[in-house]
């Protein structure tokens, strides 16, 4: 499998744009090209699954496992004939401060890929070779096969950026001249989800494309993807960490623009169990798929949508009657909020005895959670890593009720989420491929309800 890592100095340097120009690019010649990003982002694969056509997928060793990279690497590549790996943060940048762990270098490293650095070049020249010298050596077990310089001034600044490449020996692979034209409306969370940006986010990942196509040595890229060493992992089954279902349960999944933070490994773990997945869409959909019986409400961005699904009343009514018959509900982050009683002043389902609203303060973060109490995602006592990522509160949780506990910085514990009857609501994220028995958990628990 031909595969390559795309990494940068820091973020902001471009490695969106890169990225998701090489799979679009790659796409037009012909190429079936698997997309993936590292780390926990639930915005740039939206991106990629419409620059390559296919799911955008994550790879993330925090929350799945080092050992879990390179099968769920296999199974993501079948049937393509090229990879692509956005890279997180700086290339170096892990969980710690001591470590390399769930950073781009260590996913390199674990599959083995070469890595182009994109580098921010403007306002600089000769400067440049100090920094991919710099990034070239700090770590000899990683290999940088080449560079894509960005926020080019000229055709001058490009050749005078390749010669700079050229004399330490790291071939210059492009050169994208300054353009604010592929700027994609961002917030305080990061960047509008494609599914929010619509027919825009689809002209936007068409001009990065563009923009790789042109300025971009492709047939090098393609030869450098080429260079990776042999992976010999067997593809990740879903099948065999899910128990087989009878009779097709229907689980009905949140999707449309509010709702957009899942896993493709969280849909094929249903798939493979016999389970019948349908997604509906809170912000239209005004009652539940037929024959529901459960309901997964994945993260997104509710408080941009607060109007559209608080005016939903049939829909939400549904749901809230729903939890209380005892139907099974599993919500994440955005999903928690859509639960609650009002989110910034707006009703929402009801389903959960608290309000939500914004704040000035971003909690973001991996978490080693601990269960505290038994729920339709497995016995008390369950250990997860998860990873939060949210500026909304809600009022605290009775510790007696709440989905889990961590440690945060200081030793301070803390408590989050709610499980009250058949529904498990967190602003945890956690990724169901590192953790699949909390699906198999969910799965045994899907039974339509009496009413």
């Amino acid at each position: 499998m031909r595969r390559l890592v795309v990494a940068a100095p820091s973020s902001g340097s471009g490695k969106t744009t890169v990225a998701t120009g090489l799979m679009a690019a790659l796409r037009r010649r012909g190429h079936r090209v698997s997309p993936f990003k590292i780390g926990p982002d639930y915005i740039d694969p939206g991106y990629h699954t419409l620059a390559s056509g296919r799911p955008g997928r994550n790879l993330d060793p925090v929350l799945v496992g080092e050992d879990r990279i390179n099968p769920l690497f296999s199974q993501g590549t079948a049937g393509t004939d090229i990879a692509i790996v956005e890279g997180v943060m700086g290339m170096f940048d892990g969980r710690g401060s001591d470590s390399d762990f769930g950073s781009t270098a260590h996913l390199a490293k674990l599959l083995s890929a070469p890595v182009v650095l994109v580098v921010d070049a403007s306002g600089q020249a000769r400067s440049l070779g100090a920094t991919v010298r710099g990034f070239r050596d700090f770590d000899v077990d990683v290999r940088l096969g080449g560079v894509i310089a960005n926020r080019v001034g000229s055709p001058a600044h490009a050749k005078l950026l390749a010669e700079v490449c050229a004399d330490v020996e790291v071939p210059m692979l492009g050169a994208l001249p300054w353009t604010d034209t592929l700027a994609l409306p961002s917030r305080h969370l990061g960047l509008v989800t494609a599914a929010e940006h619509g027919v825009a986010a689809t002209d936007a990942v068409d001009a990065m494309g563009t923009l790789v196509d042109a300025y971009v040595d492709l047939d090098a890229v393609v030869r450098m993807a080429a260079t990776g060493s042999a992976l010999t992992s067997s593809p990740w089954e879903p099948a065999a960490h899910v128990t087989p279902v009878v009779d097709e349960p229907v689980i009905a999944v949140a999707g449309g623009p509010a709702f957009t933070f899942g896993y493709a490994e969280h849909h094929e773990l249903l798939a493979a169990a016999g389970a019948t997945f349908v997604v509906f869409d809170p912000l239209r959909d005004e009652s539940l798929p037929a024959g529901t019986a459960g309901i997964v409400l994945p993260g997104g961005f509710p408080e941009q949508q607060t109007n559209a699904l608080s005016d939903n009343e049939p829909l939400r009514t549904a749901i809230r009657r729903f939890a209380a018959d005892g139907g099974p509900v599993h919500a994440e982050c955005g999903g928690l909020l859509y639960l609650t009683r009002s989110l910034d002043g707006h009703p929402m389902c009801g389903v959960l005895a608290t309000e939500a609203e914004r704040t000035d303060q971003l909690r973001i973060g991996y978490r080693d959670a601990l269960a505290l109490t038994d729920s339709i995602l497995g016995p008390a006592g369950t250990r997860v890593t998860g990873h939060e990522f949210h500026t909304t509160v809600t009022q605290p949780s009775d510790p007696a009720s709440s989905a889990w506990q961590w440690q945060e910085a200081g030793n301070a514990l803390a408590v989050d989420g709610f499980v009250q009857q058949r529904v498990h609501a967190s602003y945890l994220h956690v990724h169901p491929a590192g953790y699949p028995a909390l699906i198999d958990a969910f799965l045994q628990n899907s039974t339509i309800p009496s009413t």
